[in-house]
């Protein structure tokens, strides 16, 4: 089922908002690897956050946890090709695992290491067992592009079925007035429209890390997709 949230700037977080932004407030560096088989095993669920390179992605990973520099923000997008993983939880016991997957898309990556970023990215969202929900960073202004809606094709089957849960966080939003951000939310269901069904967890939200528009609604969103630690016994 896919649900809207139209989320004002500034508007009071609720009690369960602030919970889970506390919860992603413990978010701390765990690894990270430039390979899929050099990233560690574990049966926590994990939650990748994916993007076109200027899409925003780190600075809203950065306004989630409320870090300034957990995820690393490049001066040069496309920069970063390494998979970050980030616990969230109490020290001594992580319930969950953050991964800030590189960029795509950016034109001043060199061929070659784009090619070799498609197939680990690829592998990473089709094959990694524990994944349990992705993020997808979409610039609200452009809409989806024809790379966002490649990647939205390579985690189709998995989202159908229910295996994963899928948030877009329609970022720059306050650069939007009402209109076109109603017009944005409307292109961004619409595409996500054949995803929908009785199985899938899917939500779009309109995002701004420079007014925290959307940022409660987008924590809870995460929260819920975390089991209790009781039942991850």
């Amino acid at each position: 089922m896919t649900s809207t949230f139209r989320a004002t700037a500034r508007a009071p977080e609720s009690a369960a908002a602030l919970a889970a932004l506390a919860w992603l407030h413990t978010a701390r560096f765990l690894t990270t690897s430039s390979q899929l088989d050099q990233l560690p095993v574990t049966e926590l669920p994990e939650i990748a956050f994916v993007g076109r390179s200027n899409a925003g992605k780190s600075t809203a990973i950065n306004t989630l946890a409320q870090h300034k520099r957990l995820a690393f923000a490049s001066r040069t997008p496309g920069r970063t090709q390494h998979i970050n993983l980030f616990e969230v939880g109490p020290r001594d016991a992580a319930d969950a695992w953050l991964a800030d997957l590189p960029g795509y898309g950016y034109a001043a990556v060199e061929r070659a290491a784009k090619l070799r970023w498609q197939e680990v990215m690829a592998s990473y969202l089709v094959l990694r067992r524990n994944l349990h929900g992705v993020v997808q960073m979409v610039d609200s202004r452009l809409g989806y592009t024809d790379l966002d809606r490649s990647l939205l094709e390579l985690i189709k089957p998995r989202v159908i079925t229910g295996e994963l849960r899928l948030l877009v966080l329609l970022t720059k939003a306050d650069k939007l007035n009402r209109r076109e951000s109603d017009a944005a939310l409307s292109a961004a269901n619409e595409v996500l429209g054949d995803l929908a069904g009785d199985q899938t967890d899917i939500g779009v939200s309109l995002f701004s890390a420079l007014s925290r528009r959307g940022l409660g609604d987008a924590a809870e969103a995460l929260r819920q997709w975390v089991p209790a630690p009781a039942a991850l016994a």
